[in-house]
């Protein structure tokens, strides 16, 4: 396993980190196809095994028994302080107009929650998981600052949106002394190439690290255009990311890996990897060869006339993913 630093902080990630919105009760939330706690054991031990030290998930996922399986596992399996953890808030967790957003009453309730659900005294990685359009962003960064400064977090991050609210984002914290983003968790893959526009180069020039969402496009860059499975046939979200276009690209993904004798997520995986930018693509895994073949992306080097095919048929899309 290779490691890098996340931004310009001394913390290094796996290059690859294990995505755990597949792990939670079926029955609580609106993931039926999420793994429960025991079918969700060995994906951990994998990921362990294979030198992954970076594990991603989210208050809302699965109604918070997500954090709760991901933290058991995790501390009953490696030390504390080998794991980095991470997690995001915004989405809702309760009833009544305070039961989300990024007030400064629901980071200091959430944050508390995550941690007993989590089973730990503190996070690595403390995420904003969208834009919240209804709350000042002076009120959420002070807030998050306060988080950082009583040791609940280590470093905090942003997810998904438009890349002048990041700046803004920066600038207000570096305005007033406060603790800066050192990630943004985007959706980003061979199909949905949009960051490229305005968010990575501003990453880039704020030596912030990319640490792409369903690199994989929800699977689509994995199988024929038309195959469905259990998941994406349930799954309107996910539909939502891709369009007819994006076949050409997911043709040539799956030439390419049959030439080269790999598997098609290797191909697509590989490719992300080659943007500097890129720190630690966030890979789901409910069979063992998903996260096999995350790891072997590794090793796949991709030369630049490949790079260029896998690139070529891109077409423009309309931002997706955040509102």
């Amino acid at each position: 396993m290779d490691y890098v630093n996340l931004g310009t902080t001394g913390l290094k990630v796996s290059r690859i980190c294990l995505g755990c919105m597949s792990y939670g009760e079926p029955e609580r939330g609106n993931q039926p196809w999420s793994l429960g706690a025991e079918a969700a054991q060995p994906f951990f031990r994998q990921a362990l095994d294979a030198g992954i030290n970076f594990f991603d998930t989210a208050n809302v996922y699965s109604a918070g028994s997500s954090e709760e399986i991901t933290g058991k596992a995790l501390l009953s399996m490696a030390p504390r302080e080998e794991l980095v953890i991470a997690t995001k808030v915004h989405g809702r967790m309760g009833p009544g107009p305070n039961g989300q957003g990024l007030s400064r009453k629901a980071i200091m309730l959430e944050i508390d929650n995550s941690l007993r659900r989590l089973g730990t005294d503190y996070v690595d990685l403390y995420q904003i998981h969208r834009w919240d359009y209804h709350t000042p962003i002076e009120e959420t960064l002070e807030a998050l600052h306060d988080v950082v400064r009583s040791g609940k977090a280590r470093y905090i991050g942003a997810s998904s949106m438009h890349a002048w609210q990041f700046a803004q984002a920066l600038y207000v914290a570096d305005l007033n002394g406060w603790t800066r983003f050192v990630s943004m968790q985007n959706y980003y893959n061979l199909v949905y190439r949009e960051e490229e526009r305005e968010m990575l180069p501003l990453c880039a020039d704020q030596s912030v690290s990319s640490i792409p969402w369903s690199p994989l496009a929800r699977g689509r860059l994995t199988r024929p255009w038309a195959e469905q499975t259990a998941r994406s046939e349930r799954d309107d979200f996910g539909r939502s990311l891709s369009v007819s276009e994006d076949e050409a690209t997911v043709d040539v993904v799956l030439a390419m890996a049959e030439r080269r004798g790999v598997t098609p997520a290797q191909i697509a995986l590989a490719w992300l990897l080659t943007k500097p930018v890129v720190a630690s693509p966030i890979v789901g895994a409910t069979r063992a060869h998903h996260l096999a073949d995350a790891v072997a992306a590794l090793d796949l080097k991709l030369d630049a006339e490949e790079v260029e095919q896998l690139e070529r048929n891109y077409r423009p899309h309309s931002p997706v993913g955040f509102a």
